[in-house]
């Protein structure tokens, strides 16, 4: 079986091809453990509170650091929210997926080599516009990276490639980040006296990683996965069929209210997730290194809370799952507001590593059982993209406007907390159908 593009032929299951692809994930990965997660968010903190004040003036307006980096990371996906329906439907009228791809590893990559230059607060204003290329370019040729899956594998190899995928990734960015660490902590063994080099220099090392291993996937996958759409092609298709899909859902109530509860409980998860180092750093005053280590064991308890939640929803049913995933989630809210010592930050790490990884997989598999039998798959999952891009944007502007308000991040995550529980409010509504009940459950 095969698949034909306007330059290249390409046959299914082949490995070489495979592996390519799945070096994507292996590239573009470290921009979400060095930048998003272990390094930038401390580095920031420290280079925009060294003048003795956690205070910006940015565009003219005096806010939070912390708070103005989360609001940007939500402006970042809420446009990514809004264009990925319109890249979808650019790429499918020219048929070259490729070049769209390309474009937004290109501009992600620059993003991450411009945050080399911000090495003092007054060039905020660069570390902010960085974060946003980086952001949108990841999530941007993440669109099309994953629009090749079913063109390179059949069907009933996709949940292996894609797993590959995820496994390239995690060895790639934990890969570049302990190198990175390797750095920081030889700091004085290498003669570096400017603090800020090291660090600076894991930004350029990312952005030039995720470059050059890119050059693999662009160079082999095949540059359109069908022929362009050049007659009765709309470049509002991807918006159209987006409101087809919410008319839709009018009819499948247990849907609708899955995507709600979702929509409520995947905001507070990802804000969590965003925003977990700059807490550390500026909550706890834990040190670059600490919060490297840390982020690397909740990449470990990610994956094993992952199978512990897969093993959860096998004995009670997925919504069941949910709810004692959501319920721990509210926990850890209450909890991270009287966090004072590293120690207690570590425990709430713990159980954030347990929850998180398997949240995440457990709401894409429940939403997969729940949409109804139809031969429109990908727009369903389009619709899900969208919507958890929509909720990152709100939880992360409303954490920074409550940060910048009340000046402690503490008590953007209660609020968060609220979240959570309208979600789990939601969950119990969907538990009491019965019909729901026997259909997710395993």
């Amino acid at each position: 079986m095969a698949i034909h593009s306007s330059s290249n032929r390409v046959v299914k299951n082949d490995p070489k091809t495979i592996n390519a692809w799945a070096m994507y994930d292996w590239a573009n990965s470290a921009y979400a453990l060095v930048i998003v997660s272990a390094i930038f968010p401390a580095f920031y903190n420290t280079i925009t509170s060294a003048n003795g004040t956690s205070k910006l003036d940015v565009w003219g307006f005096s806010i939070e650091n912390t708070a103005a980096y989360s609001i940007n990371l939500g402006i970042a996906f809420g446009l990514v929210a809004l264009i990925s329906p319109l890249l979808s439907s650019m790429s499918d009228y020219s048929g070259n997926h490729r070049a769209y791809m390309r474009f937004f590893c290109y501009l992600g990559s620059i993003g991450c080599m411009l945050l080399f230059f911000f090495s003092k607060a007054s060039m905020v204003h660069l570390a902010l516009a960085g974060m946003l290329l980086a952001t949108i370019g990841y999530s941007g040729s993440i669109v099309f990276y994953n629009s090749y899956l079913p063109a390179i594998a059949t069907e009933d190899q996709q949940d292996k490639v894609s797993a590959r995928g995820y496994a390239f990734g995690y060895l790639g960015a934990t890969t570049l980040l302990l190198l990175n660490l390797a750095f920081i902590l030889n700091q004085k063994a290498l003669g570096v006296t400017d603090d800020t080099l090291l660090p600076r220099l894991s930004f350029l090392f990312t952005g030039i990683w995720w470059l050059g291993f890119a050059q693999i996937p662009l160079h082999v996958l095949p540059a359109g996965l069908y022929a362009p759409k050049s007659t009765g092609h709309s470049f509002l298709n991807g918006y159209k069929e987006l409101l087809k899909i919410w008319n839709q859902l009018k009819t499948f109530q247990k849907l609708r209210t899955f995507l709600f509860s979702f929509f409520f409980y995947i905001m507070g998860v990802q804000t969590v997730m965003f925003m977990a180092s700059s807490f550390g750093e500026k909550e706890v005053h834990l040190g670059l290194t600490q919060l490297i280590i840390t982020v690397l064991l909740l990449e470990y308890l990610g994956l094993g809370g992952a199978f512990l939640f897969a093993w959860i929803s096998k004995k009670l049913g997925n919504i069941p799952a949910l709810i004692i995933a959501v319920f721990l989630w509210i926990l850890i809210c209450i909890g991270s507001y009287f966090i004072i010592t590293p120690l207690h930050f570590y425990i709430a790490a713990f159980f954030i590593g347990l929850v998180m990884g398997g949240i995440q997989s457990l709401s894409r598999s429940t939403y997969a059982k729940m949409i109804p039998e139809t031969e429109n798959n990908a727009g369903y999952f389009s619709f899900y993209d969208v919507c958890e891009k929509l909720a990152m944007m709100c939880g992360l502007i409303m954490f920074g406007y409550l940060d910048n308000l009340t000046g402690s991040m503490r008590n953007s995550i209660m609020a968060l907390g609220v979240w959570f529980t309208i979600g789990l409010i939601l969950l119990f509504v969907l538990q009491r159908n019965k019909s729901a009940r026997q259909m997710l459950a395993s």
